[in-house]
C-alpha cells in the first residue's frame, strides 16, 4: 500500500497506537483516513485499507471512531459491515454514516429506520436519494420528525401507497401536510385528501403545484371566500352599521344561502335578519317578526319571497327554533350548545331532509373557523 504509506509518517502511526491523548488518537485516525481515501489502490492495497478500517471501527476511543466516521462517510472504500457496525453505534458516530454513506442497500436503511432513534431515522430521511422501499418503512414506521424530512425531501421517491400511509397517521401534523403540499410532485388522490386538511395558504399551494379535479379547485374558491366572509360576520356582529354590511355583501352577490346557514349556524340571528331583509326587499322591522312569528307561515313566506333554496329550508327552520329556545348568555361553549341543538332538531324534523342536504348542513357547519369564547345575545 506503497501510495499511502507516503502520505504517513512513523510518527502517525505511533500517534494513532499509542496517542497522548484521544484527541492526538483522533487526529492520526483522521489523518489515516484521509489518506487512504486519497490514494490511488490495487486490489490489495483495498483490502489492507479496509482492513485497517476495520480495526479503527472496533477502537474503544469514541473520538477515533467519529474522526472515521466523518472522514469516510461518503466513501465507497468504507466496508459494509463496517458501515452497519458504525451505523450502530452512538448517535455522534453513526448519524454521518447513516446520512452519507453510499454503500448502504435499500434493505440496509429500512432496517436501521426500524430500530434506529428518532435522530438515526431522520438521518436516513434527509439522504440525498431515498428509493420506495425505503420511504415506505419511513411512512409506515418513522417518527413524525423524519416523517416530515422525508416529505420535504424532493429527493426522496414516494409510492402513492406511501403518501397515503403519510396521511392515515399524520392527518393532524400541520407540519407534515405542509411539507406534502409543497413537494414537486403529488399524486392527484393525495392532493384532494390534503386540501381538507391543510391551511387556506398551503390549500392555494396545492391548487396552484398540482392537479386537482376542476370541481374541487372551484369547491375550494368558494369555501375559501365563504371563511373569510364569516370572519367578516363575527367582526360586523359588534358594529352598529349591520345593514350597510349586508348591502355591501349583497351588492358583490355574496349572500349566498350557505353563507346564511354557516351564518345562522354561528348564533349570527342579528346578520341573519338582516340578510333575509335585504334579499326580500323588506324591512327589517317587519322581516324581524315574520322570522320570529311563533307560527308556521311567516318564516315560510320571508324565506321563500328572499329567493333561497326550498331543499334548505329545513336547516333553517332548525336553526331559527335552536335559537328561539337556548338563552344566550355568554357562558362557555354557549355557541357550541346552540349549534348543537341546532344539528339536532334538523336531523330529527320530519319529513326528514334529503341525505345530502343532512350531508351539507354538517359540512358547513364543521368547517366553520374556531368560535369567539362569548357569544353575542340578539
Amino acid at each position: 500500500m506503497t501510495p499511502t504509506r507516503a502520505r504517513l509518517t512513523e510518527s502517525d502511526i505511533r500517534r494513532l497506537v499509542k496517542g497522548d491523548s484521544d484527541d492526538d488518537r483522533a487526529a492520526a485516525a483522521h489523518k489515516l483516513c484521509r489518506s487512504i481515501e486519497k490514494a490511488v489502490l490495487t486490489d490489495e492495497d483495498r483490502e489492507a485499507a479496509q482492513d485497517i478500517i476495520r480495526v479503527l471501527a472496533a477502537d474503544a476511543t469514541e473520538l477515533v471512531r467519529r474522526a472515521l466516521a466523518v472522514t469516510l462517510k461518503s466513501s465507497p472504500i468504507l466496508p459494509r459491515d463496517t458501515a452497519l457496525k458504525l451505523a450502530r453505534d452512538v448517535e455522534t458516530v453513526a448519524l454521518p454514516i447513516v446520512n452519507w454513506s453510499p454503500v448502504f442497500t435499500d434493505d440496509d436503511l429500512a432496517e436501521i429506520i426500524r430500530a434506529g432513534s428518532i435522530a438515526k431515522q431522520s438521518a436516513v430521511a434527509s439522504r440525498e436519494h431515498l428509493s420506495p422501499i425505503v420511504t415506505e418503512v419511513i411512512a409506515e414506521v418513522g417518527a413524525e420528525q423524519a416523517v416530515k424530512i422525508a416529505c420535504a425531501n424532493d429527493n426522496a421517491a414516494f409510492s402513492e401507497k406511501s403518501l397515503g400511509m403519510v396521511v392515515d397517521r399524520f392527518a393532524a401534523s400541520e407540519d407534515i401536510t405542509k411539507a406534502l403540499a409543497y413537494r414537486a410532485v403529488l399524486p392527484v388522490s393525495i392532493s384532494e385528501r390534503l386540501v381538507k386538511l391543510v391551511s387556506d395558504t398551503v390549500r392555494e399551494q396545492l391548487v396552484a403545484r398540482h392537479s386537482l379535479k376542476p370541481e374541487t379547485a372551484i369547491e375550494l374558491a368558494a369555501a375559501a371566500r365563504e371563511r373569510a366572509t364569516v370572519d367578516l360576520v363575527e367582526q360586523a356582529a359588534v358594529t352598529a352599521d349591520m345593514p350597510q354590511f349586508v348591502g355591501h355583501l349583497a351588492r358583490n352577490r355574496r349572500l349566498t344561502p350557505s353563507l346564511l346557514l354557516r351564518a345562522l349556524g354561528r348564533g349570527q340571528m342579528p346578520f341573519f335578519e338582516h340578510a333575509i331583509a335585504e334579499l326580500a326587499g323588506v324591512a327589517h322591522q317587519r322581516t324581524w317578526l315574520m322570522i320570529h312569528d311563533a307560527g308556521p307561515l311567516g318564516l315560510r313566506a320571508i324565506y321563500d319571497r328572499a329567493g333561497l333554496p326550498s331543499r334548505l329550508f329545513a336547516a333553517f327552520r332548525a336553526g331559527v327554533d335552536a335559537y328561539r329556545s337556548l338563552q344566550f348568555d355568554g357562558g362557555h361553549r354557549d355557541r357550541e350548545r346552540f349549534q348543537e341543538r341546532m344539528i339536532q332538531r334538523f336531523l330529527t324534523a320530519q319529513p326528514y331532509a334529503a341525505k345530502d342536504d343532512i350531508n351539507y348542513l354538517l359540512e358547513r357547519l364543521d368547517r366553520a373557523p374556531e368560535m369567539a369564547p362569548q357569544a353575542n345575545a340578539a
